[in-house]
């Protein structure tokens, strides 16, 4: 073991949104549903949408080459892979797998994180604690989604929500002062029921009736993961803050899970962050799941909103129910890989 642990950082980032555009409007021909009734209630106006040929993995992949340019790294000089998704091609083999393959990175271990939205986050903390302890040098974690394929088009509750997309960073050793300043996972898996998909897996095998009645597709409980979410994306921002030997005042930009505008807010007000220093896309994309924090990620910083010695927070909730969070002092100069 070292005698003291390495810190980690993000080497480069990048993603991948599908060409496919759904407005609201486009909602309006499809579901009992308004263009003013979603963007008022989620802030969202559009989303984009898969192509049928397209599965979660190649989404993966494509955020992944990203990242591994931006970051100046070989995918045969990557350990290992994490992909999280709720939305992966099939049960098995797992999706890191198909994308280990795809990109050549033929030296890397590859496994799966499911834990909702909040999987990124979970990955990310995860890759940082092999590095951390040198079993490891450079680590792709990716989050990734194509949740159109398992969405009801007949439910107005849940269709309007999502979209499909991928995030990807490439994390490795960097300065003593800088990367992960501090991470915290949490749980309440009693409220598992409020986010979940029935049918698919060994307790509701699919059958006929089960496709029938639609239940391989997402159901929610909108008003009990509201509740959540606005209690936690509070909450795990300040265990954080803490945790890092921080206050309120200390962060320069905070980049929350892109579920509902109005959930943003709250989080922003009760931390007293100005809505100028939050990182807000998911008019353009909708909740996009696991991949939402590393795609408006990538967009802060190909828009020059994170700048070298930054402290950035990201913080997310998900099915499960799980939150996690971290606090990160950005690593990367302007025009470095």
């Amino acid at each position: 073991m070292p005698k003291h642990l390495i810190q980690a950082g993000i080497l480069g980032v990048g993603s991948y949104l599908p060409e496919r555009i759904l407005t609201n409007k486009d909602l309006e021909n499809m579901v009992d549903t308004s263009d003013e009734w979603i963007s008022t209630r989620t802030g969202i106006k559009e989303r984009r949408i898969a192509e049928p040929s397209q599965s979660t993995s190649d989404l993966a992949v494509i955020a992944g080459r990203r990242a591994l340019e931006h970051a100046g790294v070989k995918a045969e000089e990557l350990d290992l892979i994490i992909l999280s998704s709720c939305s992966k091609d099939m049960p098995i083999p797992a999706g890191a797998c198909l994308v280990q393959d795809e990109l050549g990175a033929h030296h890397a271990g590859a496994f799966d994180l499911e834990a909702g939205c909040s999987g990124f986050i979970y990955s990310l903390a995860i890759a940082a604690q092999f590095i951390a302890t040198e079993a490891m040098k450079r680590i792709l974690v990716i989050g990734a989604e194509a949740l159109s394929k398992v969405l009801n088009w007949e439910d107005r509750n849940t269709c309007v929500l999502f979209g499909d997309g991928a995030g990807a960073v490439v994390m490795g050793p960097v300065g003593d002062d800088e990367g992960v300043l501090a991470s915290k996972l949490s749980a309440e898996g009693a409220g598992w029921g409020h986010l979940y998909i029935p049918a698919g897996g060994s307790k509701m095998p699919a059958d006929p009736i089960t496709v029938e009645q639609k239940l391989h597709t997402v159901h929610m409980n909108g008003k009990e993961v509201f509740r959540y979410a606005v209690k936690v994306m509070e909450e795990e921002s300040l265990n954080l803050l803490k945790a890092a030997g921080m206050g309120l005042a200390d962060i320069d930009l905070l980049i929350p899970h892109q579920a509902n505008i109005r959930i943003i807010e709250h989080a922003a007000k009760k931390l007293s962050v100005p809505m100028d220093k939050v990182v807000v896309n998911l008019d353009k994309y909708g909740n996009t799941s696991a991949a939402s924090i590393p795609i408006a990620l990538d967009e802060a910083v190909k828009t020059g909103r994170v700048k070298y010695g930054d402290r950035v927070l990201m913080v997310a909730f998900g099915a499960g129910l799980t939150s996690a969070g971290v606090i990160l002092k950005w690593n990367l100069r302007e025009g470095e890989k």
